[in-house]
């Protein structure tokens, strides 16, 4: 049964979600239509930029994201730390980069003298906004729609581009954001369109591996949550070193590639070890969608979502209890 999205996204036991949204059928938001022979393959670019500006806007970071055929993947950070920060003149600078929003507003970022009572009520449009700019719903209603337009316009039509509202699940804890970033990176190996992280296009993984040859002093794109350094504040980037995600990826897709012939490897990179994580498990797991639905973490952490959330059972609960053995 369809729930409320304030029932599902949680950000007190989590800031970690996964989303995911698909296009209606026939309708492409990237790919080549084997019918019609018509390109859509400029539209991946879309996603990337349009992701890349509201994260510049947001309190919300991206940690890893894939843009298939008909449908993309996105893994985001409520930073709330950030966003409670920020003074009213930033909040609605923000806020009307995106949307024109209230005359009183606009009145008040032109420099007009406003009463007191009128300062009240822009306060209170400050604080409404605050909320919305650490929104994962604000955040995806404002990707989906303007892919939407752009691609209605392109087709010369109007209706439903999606096929519903996004999916989301909560990442609960460190090995289950782990396990997911992965899944989504590898997306690509997983359908055949590409063979090894580095020429999956489109992914989180690989703008960060092309990141790491550029010449300059940044060692990650400013576009995507960062990984950890040694010594550094785990929450202000993933908890993970990158140089240690970048192994388990790459071992997982040589394991997960459907032409790929013989034994899993048995030397499973040592985070899988650290998390406590089976390896087995975690190969299966590259089927994400098949083994949970609205949250995965370790067992503990999974029934107090249900119980803060008002649910009184989760699906995926054996397949986590087996792929994060210790929990």
């Amino acid at each position: 049964m369809t729930r409320a999205r304030s029932t599902l996204i949680d950000p007190g036991s989590t800031p970690y979600y996964h989303c995911v949204a698909r296009c209606v059928r026939r309708a492409f938001l990237c790919g080549e239509d084997n019918l019609t022979g018509k390109s859509f393959e400029h539209r991946r670019q879309w996603v990337v930029d349009r992701l890349e500006m509201l994260v510049s806007i947001f309190a919300i970071e991206v940690c890893a994201y894939a843009v298939m055929s008909n449908h993309y993947h996105v893994v985001l950070h409520i930073n709330s730390r950030e966003v409670e920060g920020w003074s009213r003149d930033e909040i609605l600078k923000r806020w009307t980069l995106l949307f024109a929003g209230p005359l009183l507003v606009q009145r008040y970022l032109s420099g007009h003298n406003l009463s007191s009572s009128q300062l009240r009520r822009v306060d209170e449009y400050t604080e409404e906004f605050r909320l919305r700019l650490k929104s994962i719903s604000w955040f995806m209603r404002c990707l989906n729609e303007h892919l939407a337009r752009e691609a209605n316009q392109e087709d010369g039509c109007k209706g439903r581009f999606w096929e519903g509202r996004f999916k989301s699940q909560a990442l609960l804890d460190e090995a289950a954001l782990l396990t997911c970033m992965a899944y989504v990176d590898l997306n690509p190996i997983r359908a055949t369109l590409s063979k090894t992280p580095e020429q999956s296009d489109f992914t989180s993984i690989q703008q960060r591996i092309d990141h790491l040859s550029k010449p300059n002093d940044r060692k990650q794109p400013l576009e995507l949550k960062a990984f950890r350094h040694q010594g550094q504040n785990p929450d202000l980037a993933l908890p993970y070193i990158f140089h240690d995600y970048l192994e388990l990826v790459d071992w997982s897709g040589r394991a997960v590639r459907k032409d790929k012939k013989g034994s899993i490897p048995e030397s499973a990179p040592p985070i899988l070890t650290r998390l406590e994580i089976d390896p087995d498990e975690w190969l299966k797991t590259m089927s994400w969608n098949n083994r949970f639905y609205r949250a995965a973490g370790r067992l503990k952490a999974m029934k107090a979502y249900a119980m803060n959330t008002g649910q009184q059972w989760l699906q995926g609960l054996q397949a986590c209890s087996r792929l994060f053995p210790s929990g």
